[in-house]
């Protein structure tokens, strides 16, 4: 469990820099260099994912067990998790998606977490999607504080169209059917509809 924790920390720690201090992610690029604070931050990331990763997987090996979902919720959290794909789509392909949702990321990152949290009772779970839950719903504050104080640097908006977003809705949903039928149990050795 101390792997995980420590992972969690880093990646959202790193990725809280602007929740926490909204000048401070901007005071350490003008120290470092732009290009030396994106090198770090990319680093601490990795190493804190690669730790999540790890720290997870020793953690099931001896699930400390919190809450058992009943099977409703399990149906429940594979419909949460329709959307999730569709969206990390839209999050870089400016169209009516990307528009509606505002911020697509980070609806995408509060689907995933409360559905693995209606469909997992375990310690880890909670940690682990609990602390992507918690991070996901602060940063989408910040990022509307931070809008409304000018202190978010938007990049130039692109032009949006109606084909990204049937990119984005066909490549979603494709990739959400691989991952119910065969990534999730080949990758994480848990089958999302049972089996």
């Amino acid at each position: 469990m101390t792997w995980l924790i420590v992972g969690l920390v880093l990646f959202l720690g790193v990725h809280s820099v602007s929740i926490v201090s909204p000048q401070g992610r901007h005071a350490l690029a003008g120290r470092m260099g732009e290009g030396g604070y994106k090198g770090a931050y990319a680093l601490v990331s990795f190493v804190g994912l690669a730790l999540i990763v790890w720290g997870y997987s020793l953690a099931r090996q001896a699930p400390v067990l919190l809450y058992t979902p009943p099977t409703g919720l399990r149906h429940l959290a594979l419909l949460l998790m329709l959307p999730v794909f569709v969206l990390l789509f839209a999050a870089y392909l400016p169209g009516r998606i990307q528009r509606v949702a505002k911020h697509p990321m980070l609806l995408a990152v509060k689907c995933w977490a409360l559905a693995h949290l209606l469909a997992n009772g375990t310690l880890a779970d909670v940690l682990l999607f609990g602390g992507f839950l918690a991070w996901a719903v602060a940063d989408r504050i910040s990022v509307k504080r931070r809008a409304a104080a000018g202190l978010l640097r938007s990049p130039p908006a692109l032009p949006g169209s109606t084909a990204n977003d049937a990119i984005a809705l066909v490549g979603g949903l494709a990739v959400y059917l691989l991952f119910v039928y065969w990534a999730h149990a080949w990758l994480f050795g848990v089958r999302p509809m049972g089996g």
